[in-house]
Order: C-alpha cells, then structure tokens, then sequence
C-alpha cells in the first residue's frame, strides 16, 4: 500500500507502509517508531508526526477501545495479560498501551509493563507499548490518543489502554475509549468509602478482581457497588456519557454492571468479554458509539488547542520578559491575579 503515501517524505512514508503492511517484524518495528516520533517534542518531528498520523486516518477506528483503571495492587496487569491472551485465542489482535506513573522528582519512569506480561508481550498478535505519563494529569500520557490510531492503523482490533491508578484523576481515558472499566478489589476495607464517585459514575463496567482469594469478601463488594452505582442513578453512557436517557428507545440503554473473576486463575474472563461485547453491539445499534468517538475527537482537538496556546503564550518574547516580575508581584500580594493575567495575555496582542 505505499502509493496511498505517495505525497509524504519518504521516512514517513516507510513507516506508513511498515504500518499498515503485513509482515509482522516489519510492522512492529514501524510502529515503534512512529510512537516514538509522536512522543517527540522537537517542533520538526511534530511536523512529520502529523503528516503521518494524518495520512493513516482513514486506517484506524476498526478496533474497540477499552480503558482499564483501578487501585495500584488491583492487578490491572495481570488482568490485562490474561484477558489479553484469552483474546488472541479467540482470533483478535490485541495492542494495550500502558502508562506508567513519571517521578514528580527526577522525570523518570520504570516502563516495567512488558516485563509484567510477560507472556502476551511476546505474543505475535500482541503489542504493548509503555509510556511514562509525564505529569499528565487523568492517568494516561500525553499522547495516549495518537499512538492509540498507530495501532489501529496496524490493524489490531482490540486496543487497551491502562491507566496509571493514582487517584481521582483517572477519568481521562473515559474521554478516549468506547468502554471503561473499573477494577476494584474485594477486601479494600469499606467498599462504598473507598469508592471514587468521578471515577464510578464514568465506569461501564465495574470488575471485582482476586474474587479467589476471599469469595465471600468478593460477593459483598459486589452487591455493595451495584447498590451504589444505582444510588448514582444518573449514570448513563450517550457518545461521551451525557444526554437523554431514553434518546433511542429504553431497550438499547446500557446499564453498568458489577462482575467478579480472577485474573491470575483466568476466571470470569469469558463472562467479562461477554459483557463487553453486549456493551458494543447496544452502543453500535443506538448509534452512540460513533456519537461518542466524534465527542471525543472534538474535546481532543479543543484540549490541543489550548495546550498549543499555553506553550505559544510562555514562549513570547514579551511574556517571558515580565513572567518573572508580574509572578513575584502576585506572589507579593502586591498585584491581583486576576490583574496580571489581563496584562500578561494582552502583550499576545
């Protein structure tokens, strides 16, 4: 498929080739790459980035997105991996994009999901790529979406992405995936308390994981979050998770349930992608998947037009001249914040 990349350079237009092409080793090495150039802050390679993301567009939303988020110690990995696994047996190509937390002191980041699946990430029909988040708020990274599209365009179907796991921040990956799912576990103490109200009211699907090592725990948690998630009653999933109730008829509504499994035993596994794939076929027949991924393109561009203007704003010669002072002065008390924004925007002028 080279001559439908005829018009880019020609490194993009072997990586757009390497991409979309169907020699494994090829294709694994081309995206790589091209993640790797997407994740590039120098101003040349975002140039060729977008060249590149644009010409393989009209590759990508084959594949079903599904976000994974829960607690450090939920065992979002190792669900990954055997949910994973369990999918390639049934004849899916699996992609799963993990982000893992940056230290707030040196940058830093241990990247260790391909050594935590280590099976799947071996896998001829998996690809996992690790990314730090870099301080990027909602538990993914920043350019989670883009390399989610590489994927995509690779022709897996089936594309997950982990989130971080740190906090009430995780709602993120809600805003680019088709489904979101929560992990908890089944002896965290009192379930309802430790339950993140943003958080739950965006999950499709809430999962008690490690239900082996203590049922009855596991069956308690279970009927205390479906209790509370009907408490929440608001809840309900159209394009990007707000509109009409009855928008398309009440038979078509999704309902999130609360299932139990257990990863390491491979447990629930079937039922879990049963769930997930009555979830799809209702969001597809309402009309509310591709309502939901245009939403999502929206609020994409609009948040990468506002981080564009802060970068351009702190760039300005004018700005970075009286940034310092008018700082101190706020800090001061000498200036109003409300003031110094004012000033400071109208040098752009």
């Amino acid at each position: 498929m080279t001559e439908d990349f005829s018009h880019l350079p020609a490194a993009e237009q072997a990586l757009a080739a390497g991409i979309v092409g169907d020699q494994p080793t090829v294709q694994r090495r081309a995206m790589a790459k091209a993640i790797t150039l997407l994740e590039s802050t120098r101003p040349d390679h975002r140039l060729r980035a977008d060249a590149l993301l644009n010409a393989l567009l009209p590759h990508t939303g084959h594949a079903f997105r599904l976000g994974i988020s829960g607690v450090p110690g939920v065992g979002k990995s190792t669900f990954i991996e055997a949910l994973g696994l369990y999918l390639i047996g049934q004849g899916h190509r699996v992609a799963v994009l993990a982000v893992d937390p940056s230290s707030s002191v040196s940058g830093g980041s241990i990247l260790g999901d391909k050594t935590r699946m280590e099976h799947l990430s071996v896998h001829p029909n998996a690809y996992i790529r690790p990314s730090p988040s870099s301080g990027t708020l909602g538990g993914v990274a920043e350019k989670t979406r883009e390399a989610m599209l590489i994927a995509e365009a690779a022709g897996y179907d089936v594309v997950v992405i982990e989130t971080v796991g740190v906090g009430q921040s995780e709602t993120a990956v809600s805003g680019m995936t088709d489904m979101f799912c929560l992990l908890q576990l089944p002896n965290a103490g009192d379930d309802l308390q430790a339950i993140k109200k943003g958080v739950m009211e965006l999950a499709d699907l809430v999962v008690i994981n490690k239900a082996d090592i203590d049922p009855n725990a596991a069956t308690r948690a279970r009927a205390q979050i479906t209790s509370a998630l009907r408490l929440l009653g608001m809840h309900q999933h159209h394009g990007g998770g707000h509109g009409d109730a009855h928008g398309h008829g009440g038979d078509l509504l999704w309902q999130p349930q609360v299932l139990q499994l257990s990863a390491l035993k491979g447990a629930g596994l079937p039922e879990f992608w049963a769930a997930v794939t009555r979830f799809r076929e209702l969001q597809a027949a309402s009309g509310r998947l591709d309502q939901r991924r245009q939403q999502q393109s929206l609020a994409w561009m609009w948040e990468r037009i506002e981080a564009g203007l802060r970068a351009r704003f702190r760039a300005h010669p004018e700005v970075r001249g009286q940034l310092a002072d008018t700082t101190e002065q706020v800090r001061a008390g000498r200036l109003a914040a409300s003031v110094a924004a004012r000033r400071l925007l109208d040098l752009l002028n």
